[in-house]
């Protein structure tokens, strides 16, 4: 009896995630709760265990495949080889056969993408391939995905070939088995090709979607793809051919250019983690959708470090809970938002949404990358329970247990680059917030007081705002307020 081992549930408004790691392999006999796979979303790794004991027959989603929740991972057939002496043998020899042929499916796409066209075949028919190593290139509307081999063996069956549309889910090869030397789609290959030059070529689906959004005719591209096909970059030099004045747009992902054989053996090349690509994207989304500006401002921190100096121990025996600086600027940026509620607003189409209540977004670094988790109404509360949250939150942070909904919904962030030791820097807007704050290291300096030359302990403040939204007064009255509420921390205390 075979046992369907799926994608759990990842969490809330989490749909889809990245088979990381297999710890078994086809074949391999497995106990109930045995880790099988590692799964990783855009925030956490889930592990998959086992739901029954047996022998795991089949693997679909390979390492790297992007599978949706309840997707199909693998296939457990129930039981042990060795139930019975009789069956001993044969048992073992479906076992073989199971684990020498193995599905290469199509993976997911991405989000509405149902289908993609096979674009290249790297191996053919009886091609000896390793682990991982590239089988064939698939064509979207939007992107060229290559489908790695799941597991070494011999390429025995192509059943999709170069120029057919293939939908998520289905079969594009078989690995292992026998060698089907002539399989019915590259027969129907074969045949289309022989007759492209008399009959209608499908072309890529991005050069077509291209082609109608700029009004061309086929007959005005040159097509440089097999059978005559016309491929995207064919539609874009046609389009740059006739536009010579137009300033071309540079590729989103700039081409690397050629390494020199000695340098490319010292180099170590990485998957980029989900949670990279999505800050990633997130980051360079800020940059192309807002008008971003930062000003800048410097506070004299004597008062708040002597404040809390001063009842830091009074402070931890009551509250359990060590008094830091963040609470002193949460609240001051909490005080500050309210009298510029600009920077506490977003744009939604043609509107602007001033938010009444402040979600407090703290950016927190974590060994796999940047996350903000968010303090809820930080606006109604008091130093210690600020305190407790991002305590609370930091440490679920750096565990990669944070849920998705406690990074949803801030109205503005703080960021410390100070714990690094920067000195300065522009942080990016957390989109679709119109501010966002920037701390950084606190350095003694001399400064002018009173005619005199003192040294004081002085942080330089950075904000970062969408100035479609927040004007350049709006912005600098707010970190004067966020200065002067530092600087005497009583104005906190008198609401001024």
């Amino acid at each position: 009896m075979a046992t369907e081992v799926r994608v759990p549930t990842l969490g809330e408004s989490v749909t889809e995630a990245t088979v990381a790691t297999w710890f078994k392999k086809p074949g391999d006999h497995v106990a109930v709760d045995d880790m099988l796979c590692e799964l990783e979303t855009d925030k956490v790794t889930v592990e998959v265990p086992s739901p029954v004991a047996g022998t795991l027959a089949e693997i679909v989603a390979v390492e790297g495949a992007t599978v949706s929740t309840e997707a199909l991972l693998a296939q457990i057939n129930e039981g042990t080889a060795a139930s019975a002496p009789a069956v001993e043998a044969p048992a073992k020899s479906a076992l073989a056969q199971a684990a020498q042929t193995i599905a290469v499916m199509v993976p997911v796409l991405g989000e509405s993408v149902t289908e993609a066209t096979v674009s290249t075949w790297y191996k053919k028919l009886g091609d000896t391939v390793a682990q991982d190593e590239m089988l064939c290139e698939l064509e979207t509307d939007k992107v060229s995905i290559e489908v790695p081999a799941p597991a070494a063996g011999v390429l025995g069956q192509i059943l999709a070939a170069e120029g057919s549309t293939v939908q998520v889910g289905g079969q594009l090869a078989v690995i292992g088995g026998e060698t089907t030397k002539n399989p019915a789609p590259a027969q129907a290959s074969v045949s289309t090709a022989a007759t492209a030059k008399t009959q209608d070529v499908e072309d890529a689906p991005s050069a077509k979607k291209l082609m109608t959004e700029a009004g061309l005719n086929r007959n005005d591209v040159t097509a440089t793809g097999k059978d005559n096909r016309v491929m995207k970059q064919d539609v874009q030099k046609t389009l740059a051919a006739a536009a010579p004045q137009a300033t071309p747009i540079p590729p989103a992902t700039p081409i690397r250019a050629a390494v020199p054989a000695d340098d490319a053996a010292r180099e170590e090349r990485v998957k980029m983690t989900r949670l990279r690509q999505t800050i990633a994207r997130r980051l360079k989304d800020s940059q192309n959708i807002a008008a971003m500006l930062t000003t800048y401002n410097e506070v004299d921190m004597t008062e708040v470090m002597a404040l809390r100096n001063e009842y830091k121990e009074l402070f931890l025996k009551k509250h359990s809970v060590k008094l830091g600086f963040m609470s002193f600027f949460t609240v001051a940026c909490c005080h500050a938002l309210r009298e510029v509620p600009e920077v506490n607003s977003e744009i939604d189409g043609t509107d602007i949404v001033y938010k009444n209540f402040v979600h407090m977004g703290i950016a927190a670094g974590t060994p796999t990358g940047l996350v903000v988790p968010v303090i809820r109404d930080a606006d109604s509360l008091s130093f210690a329970e600020i305190e407790k949250a991002i305590a609370e939150k930091g440490e679920r942070a750096r565990d990669g247990k944070l849920s998705m909904a406690e990074m949803q919904g801030g109205t503005f962030t703080i960021s410390n680059g100070g714990v690094y030791g920067s000195l300065m820097s522009s942080p990016i807007l957390n989109p679709p917030q119109s501010g966002i704050l920037g701390m950084h290291k606190i350095q003694d300096r001399p400064m002018a007081i009173n005619g005199e030359v003192v040294i004081r302990p002085m942080m330089y403040l950075a904000l970062s705002y969408d100035h479609r939204v927040v004007d350049g007064k709006g912005a600098v009255t707010f970190l004067v307020r966020v200065k002067e509420a530092l600087e005497d921390p009583r104005r906190l205390l008198m609401d001024l």
